[in-house]
């Protein structure tokens, strides 16, 4: 596995103690190669920022410093499709999948892992496992 997928709920749960994922979330990503790389795109860190706005000043501080982690961390790997690209991609199977609770943010994640040959995903959301991906974080 060189490749894996960073979900927001993925992230949420490294960085807050407090989520429920929390430790499984810390030790799916301890049991990654140090060469493997994580994926995500800019939906996800929106969609991860857009959680903590409500949380007070502290936890919007800490989550915009994760985030700007990210952007300096060679393990990292930002997917910079033109936002059109990425959006009409997961509108595409957005509307496939009328019969599913899928979020656009996870239709566009869903299609650019399809795209990108990524099979594992740091997530415990099982709308990936529905689509046939691996997820990385179970209890």
């Amino acid at each position: 596995m060189n490749e894996v997928f960073l979900d927001a709920n993925g992230l949420i749960g490294w960085t807050n103690p407090r989520d429920q994922w929390h430790r499984a979330a810390v030790e799916a990503r301890r049991l990654l190669s140090s060469g493997t790389r994580i994926v995500t795109t800019y939906e996800v860190l929106t969609e991860y920022l857009s959680h903590y706005a409500a949380f007070g000043p502290y936890l919007r501080e800490q989550s915009s410093r994760m985030v700007r982690s990210v952007f300096v961390n060679p393990q990292f790997r930002i997917i910079e499709d033109p936002a059109r690209v990425a959006f009409f991609l997961g509108l595409d199977l957005y509307e496939r999948r009328r019969d599913k609770q899928y979020s656009l943010v996870d239709c566009i994640s869903m299609a650019v892992m399809r795209r990108e040959g990524i099979t594992h995903v740091l997530t415990n959301d099982h709308h990936f496992e529905q689509e046939g991906f691996t997820l990385l974080i179970r209890r």
